[in-house]
């Protein structure tokens, strides 16, 4: 929202930041004079280096196209823990299942009956072993 100050530093800091946030954003402007409010349509596009949109009143639309980020992906990182639901049936019949929610954590798996076991460490390679691969 552009106040009665007009188009000063910080709405200019705030309007880019929230255009490298989501690309397409509208900014109101609170000024009944139409030439300005053109002005600043043009002067925001090109100091911001946006594409000029749309301007309905006092609505100015914005759009500048986003920075992916790129990821880095770490080769070492295990799973993390997440919760799983599991049915344990009851020993005498008629009676409902029991619905249990288990965290299972990264180093550790389900098995078919329902329990949680360890997953089995990686075996450990002698110095010799490595060098020749």
């Amino acid at each position: 929202m552009v106040g009665n100050d007009g188009l000063t530093a910080n709405v200019k800091k705030e309007i880019d930041a929230a255009l490298s946030a989501h690309g397409l954003i509208k900014v109101r402007v609170f000024s009944d004079d139409r030439v300005a409010r053109e002005a600043m349509f043009q002067s925001l596009a090109d100091e911001l280096s946006a594409a000029p949109i749309q301007h309905i009143g006092k609505l100015l639309v914005l759009w500048r196209p986003k920075v992916d980020k790129e990821k880095t992906v770490d080769e070492d990182r295990m799973a993390g823990p997440r919760d799983v639901k599991v049915l344990k049936y009851s020993k005498r019949a008629g009676q409902r299942p029991e619905v249990k929610t288990l965290r299972v954590l990264g180093n550790q798996r389900l098995t078919a009956g329902g329990n949680v076991k360890r997953a089995k460490p990686k075996p450990q390679v002698s110095v010799k072993k490595r060098s020749q691969t």
